[in-house]
């Protein structure tokens, strides 16, 4: 599957919902973040479109954590400038062992806001 094909069937799951899914550390609250398959020296944050999806990562190293949902107006209001600030892109339906698609932040964000709802 092409990036594209991916960011399309994410959207596509995420325009009915309005929630993006990320994994949120149980104790301390902190977000899943690492280190970039395809790019050095970048951080990507995995963003799955189903709890499902999400869930099926809290294990292992990432035992500790749990599946948060964030809603697209969230996302559009508080998350992107900080990303931005951080340098930080996105994993989209991240796979441990699979090709991993990432996008830079301002086209995930472009994308994502086609699907908004008003």
């Amino acid at each position: 599957m092409s990036t594209e094909t991916t960011l399309k069937s994410f959207l596509n799951q995420v325009k009915d919902t309005q929630e993006i899914w990320a994994l949120q550390d149980k104790n301390s609250q902190d977000w899943v973040v690492l280190d970039s398959v395809n790019f050095e020296n970048t951080e990507v944050m995995p963003l799955w479109s189903t709890e499902a999806l999400a869930k099926s990562h809290c294990v292992q190293e990432w035992a500790d954590y749990v599946p948060a949902a964030i809603s697209v107006a969230e996302w559009m209001e508080f998350w992107v400038e900080d990303l931005l600030e951080d340098g930080v892109i996105i994993g989209l339906n991240w796979q441990e062992n699979e090709a991993c698609f990432e996008l830079e932040l301002p086209e995930f964000t472009q994308a994502l806001a086609e699907v908004e709802t008003l």
